[in-house]
């Protein structure tokens, strides 16, 4: 199997989550030497867990087919750029390989009207590209 057949699957992961109502936009699937040994879908507002992210789902999901908490020999294919949380959680399962599907570039925008701290910021999301790219 391929880099794009990984991929697809964490996209149709995605799909499925969104269509029956599991959580947010985002799929992952974790492969060890060409078999995919975790899968995962969003499931934060089905479960009301905040740390139910694609990808910490699918990591779960690998270390209990494993039964390990080391993916060493892994790699992890997710809809989208993992957010610090998930990219936490792929550091700490060791996970030495990691592909995304749609970046997010942060543009951070001064906020029209600040309130008492003068520090406060609105953060923008922005996705584009739908091809795999490999996280640095």
């Amino acid at each position: 199997m391929s880099n794009a057949t990984y991929m697809r699957e964490a996209v149709q992961l995605a799909e499925q989550g969104m269509r029956s109502g599991l959580g947010g936009p985002f799929g992952c699937v974790v492969v060890r030497r060409g078999k995919i040994v975790g899968r995962g879908s969003n499931r934060v507002t089905s479960t009301n867990d905040p740390t139910a992210h694609a990808e910490v789902v699918a990591i779960r999901d690998a270390c209990t087919a494993l039964q390990t908490f080391q993916l060493t020999d892994c790699e992890l294919y997710t809809s989208c750029e993992p957010c610090p949380m998930c990219l936490s959680a792929i550091y700490w399962a060791r996970v030495p390989q990691v592909y995304y599907g749609f970046p997010k570039f942060i543009t951070v925008i001064p906020a029209p009207t600040p309130p008492r701290s003068a520090s406060t910021t609105i953060l923008s999301t922005n996705k584009c590209r739908s091809r795999p790219r490999r996280a640095p």
